[in-house]
């Protein structure tokens, strides 16, 4: 009985897939004049699809975020880059396990330290911003808030 609970869940959940993957296919051709590619399914994002582990050719990524450039932000802007680091750090630390688990290297191990740092930077200079604010409740609000990140 529980089985066949679990099998009819992962078969509806899979069928659900199906047919939100064949809605995206339809919507991505014809939306094809957009560049930014979705997911068909939510996991992926937690891998890098995109790139061929084949490539002869070395990619080079960015550096970490500076906290003179972040101090320029305003409050949502920091906090959207705030969540696209989380999410990047996840990627890489997921992929990071899986490739670990099947004995393989992980490629290019400095973009794991390269968004800590920066999610680092962004909650230093979010508490800069909490302890110069000259509301007392306001400045607790925010402090609550960037122990909460």
């Amino acid at each position: 009985m529980f089985g066949s609970r679990v099998s009819g869940r992962v078969l509806c959940a899979a069928a659900r897939s199906e047919s939100s993957a064949a809605s995206s296919a339809a919507a991505a051709s014809s939306a094809a004049s957009t560049s930014v590619r979705k997911a068909q399914n939510p996991l992926e994002e937690f891998f890098e699809v995109d790139r061929s582990t084949d490539e002869e050719k070395p990619v080079i990524y960015g550096r970490s975020w500076k906290a003179s450039e972040l101090r320029l932000k305003s409050w949502d802007d920091l906090q959207k880059l705030w969540y696209v680091l989380l999410k990047e750090k996840n990627m890489l630390m997921t992929q990071r396990q899986m490739l670990h688990a099947q004995n393989l290297r992980f490629p290019n191990q400095e973009r794991i330290p390269k968004a800590r740092k920066s999610m680092c930077r962004i909650k230093h200079v979010l508490t800069e911003r909490a302890i110069a604010e000259p509301d007392p409740r306001r400045s607790a609000e925010m402090k609550r808030m960037i122990n909460a990140l």
